[in-house]
């Protein structure tokens, strides 16, 4: 009890990682170095076949469809969803229903990409051990609401996310794990993700994450196998979304199709700063990795509190500072001008809780500050940015 009160009575100074509402817890084969609870593992049977709904399915006008339907070369204008399960474990008509009012919401933005995050569990950072836990939802049932964003039309992607619980934040996080083992935690990875990659190829999901934010173990040559692997069971593409700073400062060796970039990197600027301030702001920080355009990256995930000082450190989740929604929707203007100017492949929101109602306002006296779904502000800038005239990174050759 003394820790948890000090971890969140204490406001977190974002340092090279970003604190977000998980679980309670605060690239060709790309080479991009250039510009260019102790958990109870699941018993899920992977040879499921494919779930069929028992949610009401509309049909002609009434059927749920974007109005654009994402295809290769266009951008990706997507919001991050993280699902926990929730210890009642909600019906399966349950979820279906709540991705089909997720879907309405998007389609009201202007979205036409989703990704789905969801948490998987350690017992330390030197563990070897990685499992499902009592939080993590089901291969089936994760197929379910992705065949739902599926069949409205939205490009889908996979993304399980290590939770941090365990690992003692701030001091301890993802990205600096450093198992006793390294070839038995890829073992033990492989072993986790091959059931929710047979369920993300069933799904027919255009991409599947295969780590985030693993700061300490990129480059490892045990990714080389499992990718192998995880490209063996799943036919779509295959990606990695680095962390903010180590995109930065060197190079991300990691043999996959593509890279995404997690961005809540600090602009120490005021709170009436005016958008091209950020703009500049977010110009610095990918200059220091390639100047101009970047057509192979997308911003996998960014956000930022909708509070005053969120520029000093847009990840932080446990400050509660007061309420600025004018931060949060010039943050989100300059991230969109910047993936449109340096044809960027597009940008993911963070975040939107899978079992909220999104056309709530959120409640700011226990929501996280980076909550955006319900904040008119906001909104007004994402729908501005998704209903853009941007044709995506195949509108130019240069790399």
């Amino acid at each position: 009890m003394a820790v948890l009160t000090l971890v969140l009575g204490t406001p977190f100074v974002l340092g090279d990682h970003p604190v977000r509402w998980e679980s309670g817890s605060a690239l060709p084969r790309i080479v991009t170095g250039d510009p260019v609870e102790s958990a109870t593992p699941t018993t899920e049977d992977p040879g499921v076949s494919p779930p069929s709904s028992t949610a009401p399915q509309p049909s002609g006008t009434d059927a749920l469809q974007v109005a654009k339907p994402w295809k290769k070369g266009m951008p990706q204008w997507g919001v991050q969803f993280y699902w926990e399960e929730e210890k009642d474990k909600r019906s399966d008509t349950f979820i279906e229903k709540q991705a089909r009012k997720h879907a309405e919401y998007l389609i009201g933005l202007g979205a036409n990409s989703v990704s789905v995050s969801f948490p998987f569990f350690t017992e330390g950072r030197t563990s070897n051990v990685l499992t499902a836990g009592a939080k993590t939802p089901s291969p089936e049932r994760l197929q379910r609401v992705l065949k739902v964003f599926k069949d409205a039309g939205f490009r889908t992607t996979l993304r399980p996310i290590m939770d941090e619980a365990a690992l003692n934040p701030p001091a301890g996080w993802r990205g600096n794990i450093e198992p006793a083992s390294r070839s038995a935690w890829f073992t033990s990875y492989e072993g986790f993700l091959t059931p929710y990659l047979k369920a993300a190829e069933r799904a027919e999901a255009t991409t599947f994450v295969i780590a985030t934010e693993l700061n300490s173990m990129e480059g490892d040559p045990g990714w080389a196998a499992l990718v192998a692997s995880a490209e063996k069971t799943f036919s779509g593409e295959v990606a990695y979304d680095a962390n903010w700073d180590n995109y930065v400062s060197g190079r991300i060796n990691m043999p996959v199709s593509h890279l995404g970039v997690d961005a809540y990197f600090p602009v120490k600027v005021a709170d009436t700063a005016p958008v091209q301030t950020l703009v500049d702001g977010w110009n610095d920080w990918l200059d220091k990795k390639a100047k101009g355009p970047l057509p192979n990256i997308t911003i996998s995930e960014t956000g930022i509190g909708a509070m005053n000082g969120a520029y000093h450190a847009p990840g932080d989740f446990y400050t509660k500072n007061a309420v600025n929604p004018k931060v949060q929707a010039n943050w989100y203007k300059a991230a969109c001008q910047v993936v449109q100017e340096r044809k960027m492949q597009g940008v993911y929101w963070w975040s939107i809780w899978f079992d909220d109602d999104p056309n709530d306002a959120p409640d700011d006296k226990v929501a996280s500050r980076l909550d955006f779904a319900g904040r008119p502000l906001t909104e007004k800038a994402i729908k501005s940015c998704f209903n853009s005239a941007y044709a995506g990174p195949g509108t130019q050759t240069t790399n």
